[in-house]
């Protein structure tokens, strides 16, 4: 097993997750507990999205599509359109 992508949420890592899965690619979320016990524990690297070996090169791309996505900025500011179904805060 290699680790492919490391989330800063439980969230992102499911949203990894669950394209690699779409893709027929196996993954596993590790460290997905730990989370809770942040107060005791150093809060970074604590969740990854995981696949096996003979997997990685299929799975870089799609890992790294949603990182891309989870990056760009959206509704940040009051003029921005905000999309359908989404509520703003």
């Amino acid at each position: 097993m290699r680790i492919i992508y490391c989330a800063d949420t439980i969230i992102d890592a499911n949203l990894v997750k669950g394209a690699l899965e779409a893709e027929g690619v196996r993954a596993f979320i590790s460290g997905e507990y730990l989370v809770g016990a942040i107060g005791e524990l150093p809060c970074w690297n604590l969740v990854n999205v995981m696949v096996a070996d003979e997997d990685v090169e299929r799975a870089l791309p799609v890992a790294q599509a949603i990182d891309a996505a989870l990056s760009e900025p959206r509704g940040t500011e009051p003029d921005d359109p905000v999309p359908d179904g989404v509520f703003a805060g």
